[in-house]
């Protein structure tokens, strides 16, 4: 047992120290490049009798390539350490028989510390072999090859023919344009072309600056094709689906986002019992997980921890969005680190079903207002229909669908966590659909709740005519509450509402300096962001509030993280070209976030 330990702690360093040295170098590298006389003492120790270390070459590219390669060993990629074993052993091989075979090179005192340190790198590499263990995409390979290769050639032709533009030679007979391809080429592979060989160009220096511009991109893009992680697993199938269902009907009260697991571009990991399941989903390296684990709360170890180990042989980085307090106890034992997002909004629509004093009722003076501003859009002559998918027909839900598509906000779909993804779906019959109509009966806003066990919804999408009058989605929701019985419903979720006990608390008599300053500067993004006003929205309806975590590894991960799930949310988009393979190539009907 000591001896495994031991040999677990010196892989661990030995790993530890292959990253750090990747990372000095990058340092060194960038330092040389932008200090002149550093770079031209390393280039110079790097000719001659004087050799540097394995990565040590003064310049952008070189420090592009060890930037790239640190952070790959530091997700434990297994390519990136066979990469960096073979080019390193391959330098340090070299190294060694011009030391063994030459007395000039034995003789500089700066060689001897090269070769140790190169030496000192395999050695770690050697050590460290175990912590580097996560699997690539199959498709990298030729992916990056693919890549290089055709941008390669793309870049040299944009190279020659920036020289061939702005070719300055005062000879009688200008070089020709393959001698211009073969100088940028040159450029683009060494980052310098020597003048003696080209006799007949002369580029002013923005030019050279571009080529090796395009030759850091080039190389950067090669890199990352090279070593990216697998973008996604199996999606969900209509077998997982069925499964997933029957978890829901079991256990669905434990959890209202429960039902959006059942979002299709997602996967699924299951327990080894069948009891419980984790549903994800690969976004820029993060395996991002939603909500709590499906089923049986005593089976959720058996689901979290094969989830954990998919992750970290594929380089993930796992990550939970918006778990409750009991799921976050869970994934805490499991390693995981949690930070509070705010707080979700539940109705409780009868005494017995909450605490005492928190169901909804429009009763009271402190439901003063929110009574008026009901009765305002009710003499209006605005009504409400409240019918189960499953009980519209199909013509009717047709029509639905192009009204909802019609009033989405904006053209990208949002939504996740708290989000279905599709509306109208024969398979969410027991979804619930409210149409709020007019005077004229015209369709004014629409209202779409996911099923949360057996008696309780879950806002999904919200969705209304821009042209209509002011209140409609406050009265849309109270006829929900007020009527809920009809359909058998005793609790309704509504909107997540981030940090919302900062406002809550920030707004106190004694409030602490940092809170009351936290809560400015929210209060301040609020006037671009629905922060503060989705909270203020909520609270009329009398909620029980409960606290929603973001679980994770390292801290130093969160804004990894944060990118993530702005991009599984919809709030942030990579560029590029919308038709390229698995990428979808416009928005879906019925996807809205949670507001």
């Amino acid at each position: 047992m000591g001896d495994t330990r031991t040999s677990a702690m010196v892989s661990g360093r030995a790993a530890a120290f292959a990253v750090w040295y990747l990372r000095s170098v990058t340092f060194l590298d960038l330092l040389g490049a932008v200090w002149a006389s550093f770079g031209n003492d390393l280039r110079r120790h790097s000719e001659a009798d004087y050799f540097t270390p394995y990565l040590l070459a003064a310049g952008f590219s070189s420090a592009t390539v060890a930037w790239f390669l640190s952070i790959t060993m530091r997700r434990r990629k297994r390519a990136a350490w066979i990469l960096n074993l073979a080019l390193s052993g391959l330098f340090l091989a070299l190294f060694a028989i011009a030391v063994a075979v030459a007395p000039d090179v034995r003789r500089r005192p700066q060689n001897w510390i090269s070769l140790a340190l190169t030496a000192a790198f395999v050695a770690a590499l050697l050590l460290g072999r175990r912590e580097f263990y996560a699997k690539g995409d199959r498709s990298n390979p030729k992916l990056a090859a693919a890549v290089g290769v055709g941008g390669l050639l793309a870049s040299s032709l944009l190279a020659a023919f920036l020289v061939s533009v702005t070719n300055q030679a005062h000879e009688p007979r200008r070089s020709a344009f393959l001698d211009h391809w073969r100088y940028g080429a040159l450029r683009l592979v060494s980052i310098a072309a020597s003048d003696t060989r080209f006799p007949g160009i002369a580029v002013p220096n923005w030019v050279d600056v571009v080529i090796n511009v395009l030759s850091t991109a080039l190389l950067v893009a090669v890199v990352h094709c090279a070593f990216r992680s697998r973008r996604a697993v199996d999606p969900l199938t209509g077998h997982d689906e069925s499964r997933l269902r029957a978890l829901l009907a079991k256990d669905g009260e434990r959890d209202s986002l429960g039902y959006f697991a059942l979002r299709r571009e997602k996967s699924v990991v299951w327990s080894p019992s069948g009891k419980a399941a984790v549903a994800y989903r690969v976004v820029g390296g993060v395996s991002l997980a939603s909500g709590d684990p499906l089923g049986d709360p005593e089976a959720w170890p058996g689901a979290i921890e094969p989830w954990l180990a998919e992750a970290r042989a594929h380089g993930w980085l796992p990550a939970v969005m918006g778990a409750g307090e009991a799921a976050g106890a869970v994934y805490a034992r499991h390693g995981l680190d949690a930070l509070e997002l705010g707080d979700e909004a539940i109705v409780t629509l009868s005494a017995e079903g909450g605490a005492a004093g928190q169901h909804f009722t429009l009763e009271g003076r402190s439901m003063r207002a929110v009574r008026q501003a009901y009765h305002r859009v009710e003499r209006a002559g605005y009504t409400v229909r409240i019918r189960r998918h499953e009980d519209i027909p199909e013509d009717e839900m047709t029509y639905l669908l192009r009204r909802a598509d019609d009033w989405r906000d904006g053209a990208t779909e949002r939504g996740f966590s708290m989000a279905l993804g599709r509306l109208g779906d024969p398979a969410d019959g027991r979804c619930v659909m409210l149409e709020c109509t007019d005077a004229d009966g015209e369709l004014r806003a629409l209202l779409s709740f996911v099923p949360w066990g057996r008696r309780g919804l879950s806002l999904d999408l919200m969705r209304r005519d821009r042209g209509a009058g002011n209140g409609l989605m406050e009265f849309t929701v109270i006829e929900l509450l007020r009527r809920a019985g009809e359909i058998g419903v005793t609790q309704v979720s509504l909107n997540f509402a981030m940090f919302r006990s900062v406002f809550e608390r920030g707004a106190r008599l004694g409030a602490g300096p940092v809170l009351r300053l936290w809560r400015s500067l929210l209060t301040f993004f609020s006037r671009w962001w629905q922060i503060e006003s989705l909270y203020r929205a909520n609270a009329k309806y009398r909620p029980v509030w409960e606290p929603r975590f973001l679980l994770f590894e390292k801290s130093s991960d969160l804004p990894r993280i944060g990118i993530a799930s702005a991009r599984a949310e919809g709030f942030l988009g990579l560029p590029g070209l919308p038709g390229l393979p698995g990428r979808p190539r416009g928005p879906r009907p019925g996807q809205l976030e949670r507001r």
